[in-house]
């Protein structure tokens, strides 16, 4: 193994721990935010399930890690360049650790797409028809449809008697389970997307760099997701344990089917626009908290792209990782 190999394998992991730091905990959050379970409850549960999804991932991501592989964006061959790897991983990286830092709930899609978009205009080369066909269109799409979602599938258990005040022995196992399934999608929907980093790499193929990735994005859910945890469980809206199964249920449904159909959504944008939903219809949204993740959404493609764009110039100017 080159040192560009490695180089590019340890920022992919950043990349990787980085995104379970910002999103595992996004399939639990309503778990923790409606008192159905504590913290440490919720994170054990959702480094389980998210792993499961990633590891499922290398049997049904293929059309996934084929999108993010930049084939297509830009020139084949561009695709393959160490450099141009490692640019992407360094802005998507950068700007989620940032966001994790300070709290926000940012989409690992979206800083992906920066990275791929700022290193390519770099370079010299994006396809915009590519761009807005395969990955800003249903990025744009899919919040609306959550927040539809969350509204619709709360309306539904409203009126079965699932989602008033109180606990209920069947809402709460509904809830464990749909809070599993969001976290499974997730796994299968972002793990892909930072695999394709490390088979670009050439040295694992497209199942061994989901295994890995994996790990990192386990890792940094257990280790870094306490900011980000009460952002999305306190701030986004209040909520009881059948409202938060509702938001849960919206977001599986919509995650799982994009998945399988190789559509690159952003499961924060689904999960906190379910979330949304709910607050909406309940009349309990705290657009105060909600604003500013809405503007760090706006940001976070821009600024991963600037990021990534810098760290192509400067390889390329200093002649590295060609």
């Amino acid at each position: 193994m080159n040192v560009e190999t490695v180089v590019i394998l340890v920022a992919a992991v950043v990349v990787a721990y980085a995104n379970g730091a910002n999103a595992n905990f996004k399939g639990v959050a309503s778990l923790y935010g409606s008192g159905t379970s504590g913290y440490a409850g919720a994170v054990r549960w959702a480094a389980v399930a998210t792993a499961a999804g990633s590891l499922a991932a290398a049997g049904l991501g293929g059309a996934m890690l084929k999108a993010f592989s930049g084939r297509g964006l830009v020139p084949d061959g561009m695709a393959a360049e160490p450099r141009f790897l490692l640019a992407v991983a360094g802005g998507a990286g950068g700007a989620g650790m940032l966001a994790t830092r300070l709290g926000f709930p940012v989409s690992t899609t979206h800083l992906l797409v920066g990275g791929l978009v700022g290193s390519g205009w770099v370079a010299g080369s994006v396809n915009g028809g590519k761009l807005w066909e395969n990955f800003l269109m249903p990025l744009l799409v899919s919040p609306v449809l959550a927040v539809a979602g969350g509204a619709l599938v709360h309306g539904l258990l409203r009126i079965a008697g699932m989602a008033g005040e109180g606990r209920k022995r069947g809402v709460d196992a509904g809830h464990w389970l749909s809070a599993g399934a969001v976290c499974f999608a997730r796994g299968l929907n972002d793990t892909p997307k930072m695999a394709a980093l490390v088979a670009g790499s050439g040295w694992l193929g497209g199942s061994g760099a989901m295994v890995l990735v994996a790990v990192a994005m386990a890792c940094g859910g257990v280790i870094g997701a306490r900011r980000v945890a009460e952002t999305l469980a306190h701030g986004i809206t209040g909520m009881n344990p059948g409202e938060g199964f509702a938001a849960n249920l919206a977001t599986s449904l919509l995650v799982t089917t994009a998945s399988l159909h190789g559509l690159p959504v952003s499961t924060t944008h689904v999960s906190v626009g379910a979330l949304l939903g709910v607050g909406v219809t309940t009349g309990q949204a705290r657009w105060k908290t909600v604003r500013p993740v809405l503007a760090a959404w706006v940001v976070t493609l821009p600024c991963a792209a600037v990021l990534a764009g810098g760290v192509y110039a400067v390889l390329r100017m200093t002649g590295e990782f060609r």
